[in-house]
């Protein structure tokens, strides 16, 4: 198959393009997910165990994603949860 120089070079730049908007993509999922923690991550975090914190999802104190099989928590969403747990233990005193 024959194909034209020009048609060629034309080829070669969509693809670079393409191959350059990937990776901008990739780069900015990357920077996203760095916002999200798994389960264990937010258990460390809490001091809690895996059941007290499923409670927290139920209950609707924590939100969550899940994405197949694995939950991720919002970084925001853990700070905040964790705010409202020291005002109400604050209160307390």
């Amino acid at each position: 198959m024959m194909v034209e120089k020009r048609s060629y070079d034309r080829l070669v730049a969509r693809i670079g393009a393409l191959a350059g908007r990937v990776a901008e993509l990739c780069r900015r999922q990357d920077k996203t997910l760095q916002h999200w923690l798994d389960n264990e991550e937010v258990c460390l975090l809490l001091n809690i165990q895996k059941r007290t914190l499923q409670r927290y999802r139920e209950r609707g104190l924590l939100p969550c994603t899940q994405i197949r099989h694995k939950v991720y928590y919002k970084t925001a969403d853990v700070e905040r949860l964790l705010a409202a747990s020291a005002l109400r233990s604050g209160s307390k005193r």
